[in-house]
């Protein structure tokens, strides 16, 4: 019995900690991807990573969301013809691998008026080990001030867990 409640608290505690390890980034922030808003100070000093999504929040018609290269991304325009711009007005981009990822608005002038990201994603960090209970932290919880965690990741983590419980009980 003992062994199968140590074995609950472990499913837990790594469960709780998974999503954490993302964030979620509204790219601009409460300004959103709209003319006038400087993207490049937006990016600076954020630590993208894999697993993590950014967000482009804008008026559906208005602008959208085109995945370039990097040459592309410098002339503001795709030369890739099978290219489909994200047009929703809410689309999130999972940040799946690391390296650079070029993004412009290509309605009208957009680009060419600033409507471009740029970012660089690195290596998903290693979770760090949980601390045996009764022994002291050595480093204080890894905290976020960009985003948060999503709802729906944290839902979807707490079934998870809820579901491994249920079968480890039965």
């Amino acid at each position: 019995m003992a062994s199968r409640a140590f074995l609950i608290t472990i499913i837990v505690v790594v469960a709780a900690a998974a999503p954490a390890l993302a964030t979620d980034y509204m790219v601009g922030d409460d300004a959103g991807w709209n003319l006038g808003v400087n993207f490049t100070t937006w990016a600076a000093g954020k630590d993208f990573r894999v697993g993590d999504t950014i967000m482009f929040m804008y008026t559906p018609g208005t602008h959208n969301v085109l995945k370039v290269n990097g040459a592309d991304f410098k002339q503001c325009v795709s030369s890739n013809a099978s290219a489909v711009p994200l047009t929703s007005g809410n689309d999130v981009i999972a940040l799946s691998t690391p390296g650079k990822k070029w993004y412009i608005c290509d309605v009208a002038d957009h680009c060419s008026k600033g409507m471009k990201l740029v970012i660089t994603v690195s290596e998903a960090e290693a979770p760090t080990p949980a601390p045996v209970p009764g022994s002291p932290s050595l480093t204080p919880p890894a905290t976020s001030t960009a985003g948060g965690v999503s709802p729906l990741k944290s839902c979807v983590w707490m079934v998870t867990v809820m579901a491994a419980c249920r079968m480890i009980m039965a």
